[in-house]
């Protein structure tokens, strides 16, 4: 079996302690804050909380994807060091940084003709993505070679349910996903849009729901009834929020209440700048295994 590394995006949104422990690579994003430039390196250089109260200051913020040369230098130690490398990447759905690194991948086997680089579109984004990079650590550590596990990252990946709410619509507006009157509306009214993510990496609003309390119970209901097994899921869960700490901690309490064979407790994580930046605070989104995503 040859050797090899499993790599993938800061925008993951998992920590770096987490990719540390999981032996798994990755590569950051970038964004600006007021002009400003950063790596999105998973909180290091600016705390999430920082980042979150610069934009409801009123911070403009800006990001840019990784580029090929960029994954050219990322990517070349390790083949040097003769490991071949499966990459995943954020959703082609949400970003062309695949195609970024689909160009390095051609330009680098050419130099490296006895290496091997396999890049896989997540079709996933934040904790969701996480949560795949995670499942491809555990068929690793099963001991699936590379090509098996991007086989099964290829065949499973559209099982990966994402859904997301937001409670605050500012940064919807702001970057156009709603129009001024109807969020304006919508804040008057207190509506949690709920979203998900559908087969060609997504992002799609399902309903309009008033009140946070009612879009904390919805969010848990489309895990109960999505989840593979049902009230028997015995997969992880992981959830990612924007400075809503409580609000996804509150989504979490009522997971492990409903899923006693859970795989551990909910692991909660936070939307990283990339995401963040167009999120905005106020997002709580919630990622488990289950049926597979719909073409709408």
């Amino acid at each position: 079996m040859s050797k090899y590394i499993i790599s993938c995006e800061s925008t993951a949104d998992l920590t770096k302690k987490h990719l540390e422990e999981r032996n798994l690579q990755y590569i950051c994003f970038h964004f600006e804050l007021d002009g400003k430039q950063y790596l999105d390196d998973l909180g290091e250089s600016l705390p999430f909380s920082d980042f979150y109260q610069a934009m409801q200051d009123g911070a403009e913020t800006k990001t840019s994807q990784i580029n090929a040369e960029e994954f050219q230098d990322y990517f070349e130690p390790f083949l040097k060091d003769g490991y071949d490398i499966l990459h995943l990447s954020l959703s082609s759905g949400l970003s062309g940084v695949v195609n970024s690194a689909n160009i390095a991948k051609t330009m680098l086997e050419e130099k490296y003709p006895d290496r091997k680089i396999l890049i896989s579109d997540s079709l996933a984004a934040s904790s969701g993505f996480g949560l795949l990079v995670d499942k491809a650590a555990d068929l690793r550590d099963s001991g699936m070679d590379m090509d098996e596990i991007y086989a099964w990252i290829e065949a499973n990946k559209l099982k990966l349910n994402h859904w997301f709410f937001s409670t605050d619509l500012t940064f919807y507006i702001k970057g156009g996903r709603i129009s001024k009157t109807s969020g304006a509306i919508g804040n008057i009214l207190n509506i949690c849009p709920l979203l998900d993510m559908n087969n060609a990496g997504k992002l799609i609003p399902r309903f309009k729901i008033r009140g946070k309390r009612k879009v904390i119970q919805q969010i848990v209901k489309k895990m109960q009834e999505g989840a593979q097994d049902k009230l028997d899921y015995s997969g992880k869960c992981y959830i990612s929020h924007s400075a809503c700490y409580d609000d996804a901690r509150a989504v979490a309490d009522l997971v492990e209440a409903s899923f006693p064979k859970l795989n551990g407790k909910v692991e909660i994580y936070d939307v990283g700048t990339t995401i963040g930046s167009h999120t905005g605070p106020g997002t709580v989104a919630l990622f488990f295994w289950g049926e597979q995503r719909g073409d709408e």
